[in-house]
């Protein structure tokens, strides 16, 4: 059994103010102020600082000179843009990938196997952490520290978050989905990362 992710502080507070966000706890342009969440979580204000710069960076929330940290008001437009990039890198990294994830799955097979208990219970919050997780060991497995690094700055657990939950599409079959790309790394199937791209450009927002 895989040990349990524990996440950051810092991670902790970003989960907790995206939470606001996808709940509408904080509407667009609602401005966001910083030690009160600080105080309502008994923490200090700089891990709060940090949750939110990297907000920022996310395109999630902006900021200005006297105005505070406010809430974007995101369109089902702002959250597409990231897949086609984030797809050209999937894409390159399964290519790479390909040699050394065909001799080993077991990662793979790990995170479709929680996977299909997130579908069967109807786990939202578990399906993105899973699916993410399957898409990292990929980026991982390629090998390349500038591939990886450069996919992980695109926010993809926040921006799938967003995707799944805040644009409620229909329910998809996360695990046999996942379960069909872990069977072509282990065939070898040598359009192995033109099918991975088609399936991350597939889960982008239907506007």
């Amino acid at each position: 059994m895989a040990p349990p992710v524990v996440q950051s502080l810092r991670e902790q507070i970003r989960e907790h103010i995206l939470e606001g966000i996808v709940s509408g706890r904080w509407q667009p342009g609602e401005r966001i102020v910083e030690r009160r969440i600080a105080a309502e979580l008994l923490v200090s204000q700089t891990p709060v600082r940090e949750a939110l710069r990297e907000l920022e960076s996310l395109r999630l929330i902006e900021s200005a000179p006297n105005k505070g940290v406010r809430v974007r008001d995101l369109t089902a437009d702002d959250l597409k843009e990231s897949y086609p990039v984030r797809a050209g890198l999937e894409q390159v990294a399964a290519e790479l990938a390909a040699e050394a994830l065909a001799g080993d799955v077991t990662a793979l097979e790990r995170e479709v196997a929680a996977l299909r208990e997130a579908d069967r219970a109807r786990d939202g919050e578990a399906q993105v952490r899973h699916t993410v997780a399957f898409h990292r060991e990929i980026v991982r497995a390629a090998g390349n520290s500038v591939l990886l690094h450069t996919w992980e700055s695109l926010g993809i657990e926040v921006w799938t978050t967003l995707s799944i939950r805040w644009l409620s599409p229909e329910p998809r079959a996360h695990a046999e989905e996942h379960a069909a790309i872990t069977e072509a790394f282990r065939r070898r199937d040598p359009a192995i990362g033109e099918l991975l791209k088609t399936h991350v450009l597939s889960c982008a927002p239907q506007v």
